[in-house]
């Protein structure tokens, strides 16, 4: 996953390095799908039981998707400095800016 934040750090973080070259800014975390969403519920306390697996083949989706991709940091870690949200955190940051949004006036 990726938190918008950290995107956007990781283009200024290029841009002031004026760095060259192709750099993944995504989040450090790995987890597929299902997990991904279990997480959400357990930070909501929500019944994560609910959630249900399911194909991404029955989704009839035009291409195919890997069951599993993941884009290595390292690069962007030493040469930026990058150093992404954990998941949990992001979490966070979400929560806050939904409460904020639900009591702007």
């Amino acid at each position: 996953p990726t938190l918008a934040e950290d995107l956007a750090h990781g283009c200024i973080l290029i841009a002031q390095k004026q760095a060259e070259g192709v750099y993944n800014i995504t989040g450090d975390d790995y987890m597929c799908i299902i997990d991904l969403v279990k997480k959400v519920a357990q930070y909501y306390q929500l019944d994560e039981n609910l959630v249900k697996a399911i194909s991404s083949s029955s989704l009839n989706q035009k291409a195919a998707r890997p069951p599993k991709t993941h884009l290595l940091l390292d690069k962007a870690k030493r040469e930026l400095g990058y150093n992404p949200s954990s998941f949990e955190e992001g979490l966070s940051i979400l929560d806050v800016q939904i409460y904020a949004r639900q009591h702007e006036e």
